[in-house]
């Protein structure tokens, strides 16, 4: 692995919505993405870093005044396309706390994909934060155009990088589920998948008008009282919809004829629940192309569940099987 020297801007959130200049990977050490819920990295965390030198990495911070880090597997050839996946922390955290918590850093040296790890910006409370939905995360109403920096992030690297525009990906927990939503609704054209963790959509869904179908991956405890399973308010007092909400949205959005397959064998993803606490619902019928949508329940799950050895493979697996069209 090899992170390139380029400048980064690094959750979840921290209590109402989820949750630099750096030549090395984000560390991995024990801890959270940012909630106060997140129960940490579990073992380990990304594999050691070298700054590389290669002539990809020249020019101006990715990202601009809000560099972004950027992850390079050892396997990377210019001028060979490689998927890219764009990770997203919550409200008050940062991308090295929700790499520690994801740990998809390996499976980027194992699965030979790009891995870019941006910054929200930083809210009067002093917590990083995405502006993504009508419901989270610009408590102080600041506007800034997260939506339209992460389209540009994207530009950036496939210039900089030999990225398959046909595979770029987002994956987000809390604050950053809300965004990687708000990404597949504004910017359906760039993203081809994306994977959220205890996110929501939009409360008033006419605000979001997706150009074309983006796959899409929903996760979320039945026990999450931070962002509720069910839909409600925030402890802001924000409303947000329900996870099967959120999910049906795409549903339609997809075109698919909403018939849900349930026949997949249950994943044991959460590490301090006993047996496969994940059910598997499969929307595949009817969908446009690229347009399939799943929803993993976690029976018992609450915001930030600590995760087994199989949740960063498996959530990595579904992304890597879409393509845009």
């Amino acid at each position: 692995m090899r992170v390139a020297p380029v400048v980064l801007a690094s959750c979840v959130l921290a209590a109402a919505c989820g949750c630099s200049s750096s030549s090395s990977a984000p560390a991995a050490s024990a801890g959270s993405s940012g909630d106060a819920e997140a129960p940490g990295s579990g073992e380990g965390g990304a594999p050691d870093a070298a700054a590389d030198s290669a002539a990809a990495d020249a020019g101006p911070p990715i990202g601009g005044d809000r560099p972004v880090t950027m992850y390079v597997p050892p396997s990377y050839t210019p001028g060979k396309p490689m998927p890219l996946l764009v990770g997203l922390h919550g409200y008050g955290g940062t991308a090295a706390n929700q790499e520690a918590y994801f740990r998809l850093a390996p499976q980027a040296d194992a699965r030979g994909f790009l891995y870019a790890m941006p910054e929200g910006t930083v809210d009067p409370t002093g917590k990083q934060f995405w502006n993504a939905t009508d419901a989270c995360c610009d408590v102080a109403g600041s506007g800034v155009d997260d939506s339209g920096y992460l389209s540009r992030v994207i530009d950036e690297i496939k210039a900089r990088y030999s990225v398959d525009a046909k595979r770029v990906y987002l994956i987000g927990h809390s604050n950053g589920g809300f965004m990687a939503f708000r990404m597949a609704c504004d910017h359906a054209d760039q993203i081809a998948a994306v994977v959220t963790l205890a996110g929501a959509m939009y409360v008033d869904v006419t605000k979001c008008a997706p150009s074309g179908p983006v796959a899409q991956l929903h996760l979320h405890g039945d026990a999450d009282t931070t962002n509720p399973f069910g839909g409600g308010t925030l402890i802001t007092g924000a409303p947000i919809p329900s996870a099967m909400q959120s999910v049906q949205d795409w549903v339609t959005f997809n075109g698919c004829d909403g018939v849900v397959d349930s026949s997949s064998p249950n994943l044991d993803l959460v590490s301090i629940l006993a047996g496969a606490e994940t059910s598997v619902g499969k929307y595949t019928s009817g969908c446009k192309p690229g347009g399939r949508v799943e929803f993993w329940q976690m029976a018992g799950a609450r915001h930030a569940p600590p995760w087994t050895p199989a949740f960063a493979p498996a959530v990595i697996d579904f992304l890597l099987a879409q393509s845009k069209p």
